[in-house]
C-alpha cells in the first residue's frame, strides 16, 4: 500500500470510527428501560454506537399503524457526558433522501404527467452523453440503478453552511461528455447521478424547484415540521451538531447539495412518517398501486448474484425489498440506508405490518445503523408477538480443505475493480485475497471446500467465480459481516471482475511508466468542501498493473486516456471512471470522476522564509503545497483573502487545522505534511512562518 493509500485509510477510519470515549467516561442520562423490550434494545445500540464506534448521536423511533411506539436518542457532548437527543433534532438522512425522490417521481407519473417506461429525453430534451445508447433510459431505470450511468459526480457537493447549486447545475453538462458503462437495463448498479436525474424531472415537469415541491406535495400534506434541504429557509440550530477528531467544537452545518440523491434533513419520526407513504398507507400522497411497484424486486430483472439472504436486492428507490434476516420469519421488509459525510442512517419497513425503524447518526455508517436498527425491529417484533425466538447468530465454521478439480486453476489471472487490479492465484486449492469491503472482510487466505467454493480463515466469507450471461467473468462473495454489539449483516456481492489483457505499444507504455505512482490533486474543489476532511478523496495516484495495460482499473487506450471496462453489478461497480490527461502551462492535468487534477510535480514545498504568498491560479479553486524539511516545526499564520481558507495535514493525511471549521490561526507544520490554499482564482495569501 503505497503512502497516500494509508493516509487515506487513516482518514476514512478517523471518519467511519471516530475516537470513541469509554462507556465508563459517559454519564448516564435515564433509567434503564424493561430488559427485553424495544426500548431497552434501542438504548442498548445508542450506547453500543457511541462507546465502540465512534458515533457522538444517535436518535430512532418506531412507527406502528401510524402511531410512535419508541422515540428517542442519545448523545456524548465533547466533554464526555450524555445527553437526550430531542425529537425535533434533525440529522441529514444521506441516500434516505433516494426513496423521496422516487415518490415524487411516481406522483407525477399518478397525475398523467409523466410515463417511467418512456425515454428520458421526453422530460429533459437537454439529457445527452457521448453514447447513443442514452436514448434508452427511463425513469425507471434510475431508479433501480439500471441505466448504465458512471455512478456519481461528487465536486463541490458537500459543503459547509454553503448550499451552492453548482453540482446540480452543471450535472447535465458533465454528463454530455460521459459514456455508458452497461446497456441501459441490463444490471443494477448503485448510481447517485440517477436521482439527480430525477430531482431534475421533477424540476422541468412540475415547474417548480424540487425543495418547493417537496414542501407542497409531501411536508404539508403529512404536516412534516422538520423534513427540509438545504434550499430551504429554517433554523440550522435545529441540526444535530457534528464533530470530528483533532478539530475542537462542532462543525459548521454540512449541506449535501446533492438533494434528490442525499440532501434531505430530518427526523427519526418524520422519516417513519414517511415510510407510510412508501409502504401504501399514506394514499392521499401516493397510491397504494405506486407503493406497491416501488416494492417489486427489481433487481432479478437483469444479471444479479444469487443468495437467498443479502442487505442488496434493489426494488424502486429501495436499497432491498427482500431484507435479511426478516425473510426467515416470514416477513417482507424493505431497507433503504444513507450516508453523507458526517451523518448515516437507515430505515427499515415492513409494509404489511404497518411497522417502520428509523435510526440516524452523527459518525458511524448506515451499515452499522442497519445493523442495530434490524435489530432493535426484531426485538419489537418478539416484544409484539409477531414473531417468536429470535435465531442466533450464524457462527463461523472452520473451513476443512477438499481436493479442488483442476478446472478451477484456469481462473488465476488480472482482475480489476473500480480504482484498482489484482493478480488471482488458484494454487495448491487456495486463494489469498486482500481485505474486502473496505476491510470488514479481513485479509485472508481462501481454501476450497468444494461445490467450487472457497471458503476464508474468518468462516464467515465464502467466494466463488461466476461467469455470467454478458460474457464477464466475476468473483462473487457470500460473507456475513459482523458487528460486534450490534448485530449481523449478511451480504453477497460482486467484488472483481476478470480483465482481458492489454498489450501496449512502447510509445504508449513509455507515457504511462512515467506516471506510475505519481500523484494528482484535485484544483476545482471549494475549500469549503467537507471533503477536505478527507483529502484522499481529492487525490489519484496512478497505479499500472503488472503488465502495465490498466491503470487503476482503467484499460489504457492512449497515450493520454484510460477507460473504464467495470461491469460489475449490485455495489463494486459503482462510481467508475476514466482517466483522461492533458498539459496546461508546461504542467501535466488529470480529468477525472467529473474534477480536474494537477501532478504532483506542481505541489512544491511551501517556502521556507518569513513571509511569502501564495496565489490561486487562473480557472483553479485551490493550490497545493508540501511541509519541506526546512519547514516542518515552524509555526504559520495566514492573512486570509475575504472568501478563503486553508488546510494543513500531518504525514498520515489527518487535518491538525481546518480554517473553515476552526478559524483558522497559527498551526505548527507537521513533518511530511500537506497544506491547501483555497479561494476565488487570483487569490492572494499572505504566509508567514514564525522561527523554531
Amino acid at each position: 500500500m503505497n503512502k497516500w493509500k494509508r493516509r487515506g485509510a487513516a482518514v476514512l477510519a478517523a471518519l467511519l470510527l471516530v475516537m470513541p470515549l469509554a462507556i465508563s467516561e459517559v454519564r448516564a442520562v435515564s433509567e434503564p428501560e424493561e430488559e427485553g423490550s424495544a426500548a431497552a434494545k434501542a438504548q442498548e445500540m445508542a450506547e453500543v454506537l457511541i462507546g465502540s464506534y465512534g458515533v457522538n448521536g444517535v436518535q430512532y423511533a418506531i412507527r406502528d399503524e401510524g402511531e410512535i411506539v419508541l422515540s428517542g436518542g442519545l448523545a456524548v457532548t465533547e466533554s464526555g457526558s450524555k445527553r437526550p437527543v430531542a425529537r425535533e433534532e434533525m440529522f441529514g438522512i444521506g441516500s434516505v433522501s433516494k426513496v423521496y425522490v422516487t415518490a415524487a417521481t411516481l406522483m407525477l407519473a399518478e397525475a398523467g404527467k409523466i410515463d417511467i417506461d418512456r425515454p428520458l429525453t421526453a422530460y429533459i430534451p437537454e439529457f445527452e452523453m457521448a453514447d447513443p445508447r442514452y436514448k434508452q433510459i427511463t425513469p425507471r431505470m434510475l431508479m433501480n440503478h439500471s441505466a448504465g450511468l458512471y455512478g456519481s459526480h461528487y465536486k463541490n457537493s458537500m459543503l459547509f453552511d454553503d448550499n451552492d447549486t453548482e453540482n446540480h447545475d452543471t450535472l447535465l453538462d458533465n454528463l454530455r461528455h460521459q459514456r455508458l458503462k452497461s446497456d441501459p437495463g441490463e444490471y443494477g448498479v448503485y448510481a447517485n447521478d440517477g436521482f439527480q436525474l430525477l430531482e431534475i424531472l421533477v424540476e422541468r415537469v412540475s415547474g417548480m424547484s424540487y425543495s418547493e415541491f417537496l414542501a407542497r406535495y409531501v411536508s404539508e400534506p403529512l404536516q412534516l415540521r422538520s423534513t427540509k434541504t438545504p434550499l430551504d429557509d429554517f433554523d440550522r440550530g435545529q441540526l444535530h451538531p457534528v464533530r470530528f477528531p483533532g478539530i475542537a467544537g462542532a462543525l459548521p452545518p454540512e449541506n449535501a447539495n446533492v438533494i434528490g440523491t442525499g440532501g434531505i434533513y430530518s427526523t427519526a419520526e418524520e422519516v417513519t412518517l414517511f415510510s407510510e407513504v412508501l409502504t401504501g398507507h399514506r394514499t392521499e400522497v401516493l397510491s397504494k398501486a405506486s407503493a406497491l411497484a416501488m416494492q417489486n424486486p427489481e433487481y432479478r430483472n437483469g444479471i444479479w448474484v444469487e443468495d437467498e439472504e443479502n442487505v442488496f436486492g434493489y426494488g424502486l428507490g429501495w436499497d432491498s425489498v427482500d431484507l435479511a434476516p426478516f425473510e426467515q420469519y416470514g416477513l417482507k421488509a424493505m431497507t433503504k440506508g444513507g450516508d453523507t459525510i458526517m451523518y448515516h442512517s437507515a430505515l427499515i419497513a415492513l409494509p404489511e405490518e404497518g411497522i417502520s425503524v428509523a435510526l440516524l447518526t452523527s459518525g458511524g455508517s448506515s451499515l452499522l445503523n442497519t445493523a442495530a436498527a434490524t435489530s432493535i425491529m426484531l426485538t419489537y417484533l418478539k416484544e409484539t408477538g409477531e414473531i417468536g425466538d429470535i435465531y442466533p447468530d450464524k457462527v463461523p465454521v472452520t473451513p476443512v480443505q477438499k481436493d479442488m478439480p483442476g478446472s478451477l486453476n484456469a481462473y488465476s489471472g488480472l482482475y480489476g475493480t473500480v480504482g484498482s487490479t489484482l493478480d488471482i492465484a488458484v494454487e495448491d486449492g487456495q486463494i489469498k485475497l486482500p481485505g474486502l469491503m473496505d476491510g470488514l472482510i479481513p485479509e485472508q487466505t481462501y481454501v476450497y471446500t468444494g461445490g467450487s467454493q472457497f471458503t476464508g480463515e474468518d468462516g464467515l466469507t465464502v467466494i466463488s467465480f461466476d461467469d455470467q450471461s454478458n460474457g464477464h467473468t466475476y468473483v462473487r462473495v457470500k460473507s456475513v459481516l459482523e458487528f460486534p454489539g450490534l448485530g449481523q449483516s449478511p451480504m453477497a456481492y460482486y467484488e472483481y471482475q476478470r480483465l482481458d489483457a492489454n498489450p501496449l505499444t512502447e510509445l504508449v507504455a513509455g507515457a504511462w511508466s512515467k506516471r506510475d505512482q505519481q500523484t494528482y490533486y484535485a484544483v476545482d474543489e471549494k475549500i469549503n468542501s467537507l471533503f477536505y476532511l478527507m483529502p484522499s478523496i481529492l487525490m489519484k495516484t496512478i497505479a499500472l498493473d503488472e503488465q502495465g495495460g490498466y491503470a487503476n482499473g482503467a484499460k489504457i487506450t492512449g497515450e493520454d486516456q484510460a477507460v473504464n471496462v467495470a461491469e460489475i453489478p449490485v455495489m463494486n461497480g459503482r462510481d467508475v471512471f476514466d482517466l483522461t490527461f492533458f498539459r496546461k502551462n508546461g504542467m501535466e492535468y488529470l480529468q477525472a470522476d467529473g474534477r480536474t487534477y494537477v501532478s504532483e510535480a506542481a505541489v512544491r514545498p511551501i517556502y521556507a522564509g518569513v513571509s511569502s504568498t501564495a496565489t490561486i491560479p487562473d480557472a483553479e479553486r485551490v493550490r497545493w503545497y508540501k511541509v519541506g524539511d526546512s519547514a516542518a516545526g515552524r509555526t504559520m499564520t495566514v492573512d486570509l483573502p475575504q472568501q478563503g481558507g486553508f488546510a494543513v495535514y500531518d504525514a498520515d493525511g489527518v487535518p491538525v487545522r481546518l480554517s473553515v471549521a476552526d478559524g483558522g490561526g497559527e498551526v505548527v507544520l507537521p513533518e511530511d505534511g500537506l497544506i491547501v490554499f483555497g479561494g476565488d482564482a487570483g487569490d492572494v495569501f499572505n504566509i508567514t512562518l514564525k522561527q523554531k
